[in-house]
């Protein structure tokens, strides 16, 4: 078997999103604690629905899990894509995350046990301790902060 004759099956796909929202008090990005493994920490998302693109996907995925409508920033450039096939450990999905900015009242929703604020010293001080469900979310979210000029 050649490196390019794999199974055929083919990979799902998932869209994540960094929710900027602020609360009237307090600013930052909005993380969800997962209530179906894998647990921990994530950005908003889930697997993509037949029929939607992935920017409507990414924003209905935000408002189930955390009541918020969203404005994605830039549509046509996601800030990345992740297609690792160990990245998830239910099998092989592809990532794409958008940048939104988040409007309406936060709660959780959906398959998330909880949708919270975190201001982003808050986010970095998660950094490398292995609190996030998926590892490459703590990638995606560096990314974020040092695109926002901040050292991660």
């Amino acid at each position: 078997m050649t490196e390019y004759q794999r199974e055929e099956r083919q990979p799902h796909y998932a869209t994540d999103i960094i929710i900027e929202y602020n609360n009237g008090s307090k600013e930052g990005i909005v993380l969800i604690t997962r209530k179906n493994k894998p647990h921990g920490l994530a950005l908003p998302g889930g697997f993509t629905i037949y029929g939607l693109t992935l920017e409507e996907n990414a924003q209905k995925e935000a408002k189930e899990e955390t009541g918020l409508e969203t404005i994605i920033k830039t549509p046509e450039h996601p800030l990345t894509v992740h297609s690792d096939p160990n990245r998830d450990p239910r099998g092989h999905v592809v990532s794409i995350t958008y940048i939104a900015k988040g409007y309406g009242r936060l709660r959780t929703g959906d398959d998330a046990k909880t949708a919270a604020l975190y201001s982003l010293n808050e986010v970095i001080a998660l950094l490398g301790k292995e609190k996030f469900a998926f590892p490459d979310h703590e990638l995606i979210i560096a990314k974020y902060l040092q695109k926002r000029g901040m050292r991660v």
